[in-house]
C-alpha cells in the first residue's frame, strides 16, 4: 500500500515584503483536499495559526521562519522514511524570486536585500524530499505572486529527480482572484485534481496541459495579467507518472509499462523498478509487473538471509508456570447510527508478565474456535483484497490485551521512538523489524515464546464472534475509538479529530477483552502480503512466501489509526507496508505460546 505524503505552506504577512490575501488559504484548501479527498496518510500544515509538529527533543513551530523550515526538513527528511512507489507533494504559496541562478521561496523573516541567507532554495528543499526515500517527489509552487513595487525575476529552473509545476514562466508573476479568494494557479490546480472520469488529471501530462490552458483563462476572464504555468520532469518519462491512481485509465497503465520496459531494456533498472511499482499501485495484481519487479531484483539484489519472526528464548531462565487470573468487563454494541443498543458483562482469562520495575504486559487468552475471514460481499468499504471470504479454524492462543505500551517497549528496547510521549500510550514509530525484534528480546527476557500474531489470529481476535463491520456492530464512534472522526462510517455522526494517540484501554474492549482493535495505532502481523486470500492457510497460521520476504518485503498491517477514516479500522480492512517502515500510526500487540501447563 503506497504511502502519500504532503506538506502544504501558506504565507500571507511576511515582515519585510508586502502581504498576500490568500496565499494561507490555499494552503489549508490544499491540506483539505489532500486529506479529505485524497486520502493522504499524512499533510504537515505551515500556516501562521497552523499547529506545532510534534518532534524530538521538542515541536517545531509552523510559523514560517527560515530556521523553523530548515529544522523541520533536517528532522523530517534527513533519513529515509518513505519507499519507492511512495508520493511526497510539497505545495507551497507566498513569495518567490529567483537571484544568481537560484530559485528562492520566500519565508516570513526573508531580507529582500539579502535572499541568499534568508530565503530558502528550492535546490534545498529538492534534495531534503529527495533523502526522504519517495520515489515520486512532486512540487507545486504558485511562487512569485504579484508583489507590486518589489517584483521580481520569477523561478523556474530545473530541479533533479522531482516534478515541478510552477504558476508562471520566468519574468511572470502570479496573481491571485478576489472573486475567489484563492490564487488563481491553486484554483485551477484544486479544480483539475477533483475531475472524474474522462478528461481527469490523474498523470503529471495531463494535469500540466490543464493547467497550462486554464490558470490563462481564469486571469483572462478576471482581468488579470497573463500567467502561463509550465512543468519540469527529470527524467522526462515522469510526465508519464501517474498522480491519482484510482483516476488512472489503461491507456496510462499501458503507458508506464512501456516505459519500464524501455529503462530495462537501457540497463536503467531502478528506474524501471519506480515504474513497475507505480503499476502495482493502480494494479496491485498486475503479473507483469510482479514478474518484472523479481527479474529486476535478481539483477540487482544479493540480499542476506531475511529477518525472522520467530524469536530466540533463553533456555537457561528458570521459567515460571503463568498464574491464570480471571477479569471482568463490559462490552458494548451499537446500531448503525453508533447508539448504543447493548452493555453485556463478560470475563476472560488472562495472566501478567513481569517486566521489572512496577511494568507488566497482560495476556488474554483467546479461546478456540473457527469464524469467517475477510469482508462479505455488499460490507461498505469492502474491497478484492478482503476475498474470498473463507472459514478459518482457529487453536487457542494468548494476545496482548492491549497494544504494546511505551513503558513495556522502554522496559524490554531501552529505547522509546515515540512521536506522542505517554507511558500508557501504545509505542509508535516502529517497524516490521523493530516489532520482531521485540519479541525477541521479550522471549530471551521471559523465558516464553512471544512473536506477532498471524493475520489470521489478529482478525479472529477483533471480530471475537461478531460478524459485522466492527466488534461493536454496523459502525463505530470516537466514544469508542480512536480514528479520525472527521469522516464517518455507515449513519453514525461525525465525531472527534484528536490528532494523536490516546492511552491504552480508554474505550470498551471487545467480547474476548481485548482493548483498541480499532484505532488508535495499526498493528504489524507475521504475515507477508498477499493481494487476496486465495490460496490461504486455513488453520491459522501466517501465510508467509519467500518471495515477498526477499523482494517486496511487504507485511500486513491492521485495525487502523488515530489518523485515518473509520473504514480502514474495520475487522476485514487489509494494509501493509515495507518491513522497515516506521511512522506514528503503526505499532503492534503481541501473542504468547505457553507451553507450561497453565495453573
Amino acid at each position: 500500500m503506497a504511502k502519500n505524503w504532503a506538506i502544504a505552506i501558506g504565507i500571507n504577512n511576511y515582515f519585510n515584503l508586502q502581504p498576500l490575501n490568500y496565499a494561507k488559504r490555499d494552503a489549508e484548501t490544499m491540506r483539505d483536499w489532500c486529506q479529505k479527498e485524497a486520502g493522504f496518510d499524512r499533510v504537515f500544515l505551515f500556516t501562521e495559526d497552523s499547529p506545532e509538529i510534534p518532534a524530538s527533543p521538542s515541536p517545531i513551530p509552523t510559523e514560517l521562519t527560515y530556521g523553523n523550515l530548515r529544522r523541520f526538513l533536517r528532522v523530517n527528511f534527513e533519513k529515509p522514511l518513505l519507499h519507492s512507489g511512495d508520493n511526497l507533494w510539497f505545495f507551497f504559496a507566498g513569495h518567490g524570486c529567483r537571484e544568481a541562478d537560484q530559485d528562492y521561496l520566500m519565508l516570513i523573516d526573508t531580507d529582500p536585500g539579502d535572499v541568499e541567507h534568508t530565503a530558502i532554495p528550492v535546490d534545498f528543499i529538492t534534495q531534503k524530499l529527495r533523502r526522504s526515500g519517495a520515489d515520486n517527489v512532486v512540487l507545486f509552487l504558485d511562487a512569485c505572486r504579484d508583489q507590486g513595487d518589489k517584483g521580481g525575476l520569477g523561478i523556474g529552473a530545473e530541479h533533479q529527480g522531482v516534478v515541478t509545476f510552477y504558476s508562471c514562466s520566468p519574468n511572470e508573476k502570479a496573481y491571485e482572484i478576489e472573486a475567489l479568494e484563492q490564487g488563481s494557479f491553486t484554483h485551477c490546480l484544486l479544480e483539475a485534481l477533483r475531475i472524474q472520469g474522462e478528461g481527469n488529471c490523474a498523470t503529471v501530462e495531463r494535469l500540466y496541459q490543464h493547467l497550462r490552458y486554464q490558470v490563462p483563462q481564469l486571469n483572462t476572464r478576471y482581468k488579470k495579467p497573463r500567467q502561463t504555468p509550465y512543468t519540469i520532469a527529470e527524467p522526462a518519462t515522469k510526465l508519464h507518472l501517474i498522480l491519482l491512481p484510482k483516476q488512472a485509465t489503461l491507456t496510462d497503465v499501458t503507458t508506464l509499462k512501456n516505459d519500464a520496459y524501455k529503462a530495462e531494456a537501457e540497463n536503467n533498472l531502478e528506474l524501471a523498478e519506480q515504474f513497475w511499482i507505480r503499476v502495482l499501485v493502480v494494479s496491485p495484481g498486475d503479473q507483469q509487473a510482479i514478474r518484472a519487479i523479481k527479474r529486476i531484483a535478481q539483477r540487482l539484489l544479493h540480499s542476506p538471509a531475511p529477518p525472522t519472526s520467530e524469536p530466540v528464548t533463553n533456555p537457561s531462565l528458570d521459567i515460571a508456570t503463568p498464574s491464570i487470573q480471571v477479569f471482568e468487563f463490559e462490552v458494548v454494541s451499537v446500531d448503525d447510527r453508533g447508539r448504543e443498543v447493548r452493555r453485556d458483562k463478560r470475563q476472560a482469562e488472562c495472566f501478567s508478565e513481569d517486566l521489572g520495575n512496577g511494568v507488566t504486559l497482560e495476556m488474554v487468552l483467546i479461546p478456540a474456535g473457527f469464524f469467517q475471514m475477510g469482508s462479505p460481499l455488499g460490507e461498505e468499504g469492502w474491497n478484492e483484497q478482503e476475498r474470498p471470504q473463507h472459514t478459518v479454524n482457529m487453536p487457542n492462543f494468548f494476545l496482548g490485551k492491549f497494544e504494546v505500551t511505551q513503558e513495556q517497549y522502554q522496559r524490554v528496547m531501552r529505547e522509546n521512538p515515540s512521536g506522542f510521549k505517554g507511558a500508557k500510550r501504545p509505542v509508535e514509530q516502529v517497524s516490521w523489524n523493530d516489532a520482531v525484534e521485540f519479541c525477541k528480546k521479550l522471549s530471551q527476557k521471559t523465558g516464553r515464546t512471544y512473536r506477532l500474531p498471524s493475520e489470521a489470529e489478529w482478525e479472529y481476535a477483533a471480530r471475537a464472534g461478531t460478524t459485522t463491520p466492527f466488534h461493536f456492530g454496523e459502525t463505530i464512534t470516537t466514544e469508542l475509538a480512536n480514528y479520525n472522526g472527521d469522516y464517518t462510517y455507515a449513519s453514525a455522526p461525525q465525531g472527534k479529530n484528536r490528532g494523536q494517540t490516546t492511552e491504552v484501554g480508554s474505550f470498551p474492549p471487545n467480547a474476548f477483552g481485548l482493548y483498541d482493535m480499532h484505532g488508535n495505532v495499526w498493528e504489524w502481523c507475521q504475515d507477508t502480503w498477499h493481494d487476496s486470500y486465495e490460496g490461504a492457510p486455513r488453520d491459522g497460521s501466517a501465510w508467509v512466501d519467500n518471495y515477498n520476504i526477499f523482494y517486496r518485503q511487504l507485511y500486513i498491517l491492521r485495525g487502523g489509526s488515530w489518523n485515518y477514516a473509520p473504514g480502514f479500522c474495520r475487522s476485514a480492512f487489509r494494509g501493509t507496508l515495507n518491513s522497515g517502515d516506521k511512522f506514528n500510526p503503526y505499532g503492534f500487540r503481541v501473542v504468547c505460546g505457553v507451553t507450561a501447563p497453565i495453573t
